[in-house]
């Protein structure tokens, strides 16, 4: 009760700070563009998380910055259109947040106005920096490494469910990153000799399309892949998870927070705190070529023991021994 009463708050506080905004832009503070794969109800308390990085370097939104919210929800070729408009409005600093995807849309959309990433992937191998030390150009920011992790987590979904004979595999084929997710992936089970099964969506009702796919295929467990649509749905998923009774991992701990089974990742929240904090650096004149790229050094597995005794799933003893938060 209290974790949904805090996104509730989280998301007013969000709405109202969005009314004051354009008067007190008016009146000369700096103005930091936000832009984000999802959408401000499925996240709240992440641009909570950003505001307290900016709040670290002495920046508090409404008082002596302003922020301007734009959301793709889901939409990934909404992106380019979301970073130009930041730049017309001539922001001092954009934050991409959401994925890679977010971050390349923004490089295109300029070469000038300072830019705080979140991406999965290595953004060198992306072409989003020089290097991980001195990125260079006017970007910069923190690696989640959320696409990378997929190999682990079909690891660890193995573990919990040993006998399964098929995995499916849930992607959106209009992420960009998902063609890279399933080479990963199916890598993975290669190693292993796993069989796969990949199932797509991109709405809600490919959603409920793909559950009954597996569920026709005799899929044993699922796993989820690392997607904004996905995150915007996971009330939808979980509840699908739980109805049909399939074991699942997810990638972020929101989706064990909202009843998931399992989910490994680095911790968002940080993350967000961290490229609030880098603004913030940047806003007092720090150069983002010279902010080295963020690290994960940390990785969170979460299990919800209350979701597995529903689902009547064992979870071993060395997965809880592995485990860095167990939800009861």
């Amino acid at each position: 009760m209290q974790f949904n009463q805090l996104r509730r708050r989280d998301f007013i506080t969000l709405l109202a700070a969005s009314w004051t905004l354009p008067l007190r832009a008016q009146q000369g503070m700096p103005v930091v563009g936000f832009f984000n794969t999802g959408s401000p109800e499925s996240v709240p308390f992440l641009v909570t998380a950003f505001r307290e990085g900016l709040k670290q370097a002495g920046y508090v939104e409404g008082q002596n910055v302003t922020i301007e919210y734009r959301w793709a929800k889901g939409h990934y070729d909404q992106l380019q259109a979301l970073a130009a408009d930041l730049v017309r409005r001539q922001v001092a600093v954009i934050a991409a947040t959401g994925g890679t995807n977010s971050a390349q849309a923004a490089k295109v959309a300029t070469a000038t106005i300072p830019i705080v990433f979140n991406g999965g992937d290595d953004p060198i191998k992306s072409g989003l920096v020089a290097s991980f030390n001195r990125p260079g150009g006017n970007i910069t920011g923190v690696i989640t490494q959320s696409s990378a992790l997929e190999p682990k987590r079909l690891g660890l979904l193995r573990e919990l469910v040993p006998q399964a004979a098929i995995v499916a595999v849930l992607l959106n084929p209009t992420n960009p990153d998902a063609e890279p997710q399933r080479r990963d992936i199916r890598a993975a089970a290669a190693a292993i000799g796993q069989q796969l099964r990949i199932f797509y969506a991109s709405t809600e009702s490919d959603i409920e399309t793909a559950f009954a796919a597996l569920l026709q295929q005799r899929a044993d467990a699922l796993l989820i892949g690392n997607d904004a649509f996905f995150v915007n749905r996971r009330e939808q998923i979980v509840a699908l998870a739980a109805r049909h009774a399939v074991p699942t991992i997810y990638t972020f701990r929101l989706f064990a927070e909202s009843g998931g089974l399992m989910s490994y990742s680095t911790d968002l929240v940080e993350v967000y705190r961290q490229i609030g904090a880098y603004v913030g650096r940047i806003l007092k004149g720090e150069k983002p070529a010279d902010l080295p790229i963020v690290q994960p050094t940390k990785f969170e597995l979460v299990i919800n023991l209350k979701t597995a005794k529903a689902l009547g799933v064992k979870i071993s003893d060395n997965l809880l021994s592995l485990a860095d938060d167990v939800i009861e």
